[in-house]
């Protein structure tokens, strides 16, 4: 079930930001949102869910489907995006100060950077990340003019 809106209460449009650094939506997608109907807010929602997901499968690979899908039950759909799911069980282990390694290894995870050496927040700081550049790509590839 998603939410009735991807806002996390961190805009930085306020600020100046063509695409938020919280929800990852461009700024006319936040102004507009309410007047949005449910086929509009639908299809921001699966882009924001598409990019979140090639984020995380951009720094994760899922070497046990099935360690990932019993750490996941039974809140987790059958055809849920096992990148998506990874994404949740690791936001539910952040905080706990424990190295990103041991918490991989028991969901069926492995970080394609073999070197990386740290905790979870560090693996969704750099999900967020890669989640924000390819916002602001899709962004500039589809709003912006070029100058003249």
């Amino acid at each position: 079930m998603l939410r009735r809106t991807p806002c996390i209460g961190i805009c930085s449009t306020t600020y100046g930001d063509l695409v938020c650094r919280g929800c990852k939506r461009f700024s006319h997608e936040i102004v507009g949102w309410n007047g949005y109907d449910r086929d509009q807010r639908g299809a921001v929602w699966a882009r924001l869910l598409d990019l979140r997901a090639g984020a995380t499968r951009h720094l994760l690979e899922v070497i046990d489907a099935a360690a990932l899908r019993e750490a996941a039950r039974p809140a987790a759909a059958e055809d849920q995006d096992l990148h998506l799911l990874a994404y949740e069980l690791l936001r539910q282990h952040s905080g706990a100060d424990e190295p990103a390694q041991p918490v991989l290894a028991r969901l069926g995870l492995r970080v394609v950077d073999q070197t990386f050496p740290g905790a979870v927040e560090d693996l969704l700081r750099l999900i967020d990340l890669e989640f924000h550049q390819r916002s602001v790509a899709q962004y500039e590839r589809n709003f912006r003019t070029p100058a003249e």
